[in-house]
């Protein structure tokens, strides 16, 4: 690709978003929240006035209506990855959205948060810098305290229960009408506590905050999800079967979930558990599974034996909102040594990435990408997103190459003797 490609304007600064369109924002957001019967809690709140920095957990879009209500009547402003600016850019900059490379270091983006505490207005965030894959919580950036104490204003959690439930992301074609929903607005941190508590207990305090697990609330509420399909997908989740231990052949469709190699049958119920039908269940609980895959990785990658082998996959760049660029065809790895992605580029221009394991605490991975692509992991640097999709008919998971990620990360970390700390990175 010719490097005169025009690359996104990340230095301009957030808007004030003008009130025409904050009203806007209000008639599109309240009639999902209304339908969901969104029950919202705030703790602490009382006499909590902008600017303060709002910490928001992410399973699904209907994150951006609860927290819009949750505000009611402030205005907040967001961060959005670049996709979000396809076809829209004008509109989104109107409304004050900061838009951000997933996964990188970049010190524009500081300064973009400080001029919206100037401003003060709300400065709203979504840490886990990606949907939930399970419903449970992802790891959280260590920096997130040091950006606390840098901002010394007060720190205010938003956690949402049910919206994975509706809208999970591994099946992001219909909603299931999930209701009710509900969501907590607490005071983390006063700006005085936060000037007089450390970054490690800000963190800690923070990782407690984000603790949920969507199944675990639907179970405990007893909330019916009624649709016909609401395994569909499940296996892009759930890639090996706890039965026979064989990756890559499962399967779902309807309410079921199978293993192409062993045959092992499991039909998720309306309240979100998992029940075998032909032998004992292993795991009834989604996230157990969940966590057995990550384990199993981790030991890959403490034995050093973690590969994805080499992959032939199809390579799209997104320089800007314009949309999406076809590189061309390449190979990808990604094993113990980090992402390797190369081939040539419709100019007949070689093109090379790679990212070493302590470069990236995690990655961001997309299901059937706007329900046509098939499923893809995008790797991101300042200036540039690629979009990276596997042939499917390789064996592969992006699931495990997400959960490979972050294993190789604290990995990484360990070796240059640096403690990890439970739920951070």
């Amino acid at each position: 690709m010719k490097n005169s490609v025009t690359r996104f304007d990340m230095i301009t600064s957030p808007r004030k978003t003008p009130w025409y369109m904050q009203i806007l924002i209000w008639l599109l957001c309240f009639p999902s929240v209304w339908r969901h019967r969104a029950k919202i809690k705030k703790t602490n709140m009382k006499g909590i006035k902008p600017p303060y920095l709002l910490l928001c957990n992410h399973n699904a879009f209907l994150d951006f209506k609860i927290s819009t209500a949750a505000i009611f009547p402030h205005r907040a402003n967001y961060i959005v990855a670049i996709d979000g600016f396809i076809g829209r850019e004008g509109i989104m900059r109107k409304i004050g959205l900061i838009c951000k490379r997933k996964f990188t270091s970049d010190l524009v983006i500081i300064h973009h948060i400080m001029s919206v505490i100037k401003m003060k207005k709300i400065m709203a965030i979504y840490p886990e810098a990606r949907y939930s894959l399970c419903g449970t919580t992802a790891v959280l950036p260590e920096s997130l305290g040091k950006l606390c104490k840098f901002l010394n204003v007060p720190v205010v959690t938003l956690i949402t229960h049910g919206h994975h439930i509706n809208h999970p992301f591994w099946n992001t074609r219909h909603e299931r009408k999930v209701k009710p929903v509900e969501a907590e607005l607490k005071l983390l941190f006063t700006a005085d506590e936060v000037k007089n508590t450390s970054v490690d207990n800000i963190n800690a305090k923070l990782v407690e905050a984000f603790q949920y697990d969507d199944f675990k609330w639907q179970k405990d509420n007893q909330i019916k999800v009624k649709c016909k399909d609401r395994a569909e997908g499940l296996h892009r989740v759930l890639y090996q079967c706890p039965v026979c231990g064989t990756e890559f052949m499962m399967d779902s469709f309807g309410s079921t979930l199978k293993c192409n190699h062993c045959g092992a049958i499991w039909e998720m119920t309306e309240f979100g558990e998992l029940k075998r039908q032909n032998g004992e269940d292993k795991f009834t609980h989604i996230p157990d599974w969940y966590e057995w895959e990550r384990a199993n990785v981790k030991n890959e990658v403490k034995k050093g034996t973690y590969s994805s082998g080499k992959l032939n996959v199809v390579v799209d760049s997104l320089p800007n909102s314009k949309g999406f660029i076809r590189l061309g065809k390449g190979e990808l790895i990604h094993d113990v040594n980090g992402f390797k992605v190369s081939g040539i580029d419709f100019d007949n221009d070689p093109f090379k990435l790679e990212i070493k394991p302590i470069a990236l605490y995690s990655c961001h991975i997309e299901y059937q990408y706007l329900f046509k692509h098939g499923d893809c992991i995008d790797l991101n640097t300042i200036n540039d997103t690629w979009y990276i999709y596997p042939d499917e008919n390789q064996k592969f998971s992006i699931t495990k190459m997400a959960l490979a990620t972050e294993e190789l990360y604290f990995q990484a970390i360990k070796k240059i003797g640096k403690t990890v700390k439970p739920g951070l990175a």
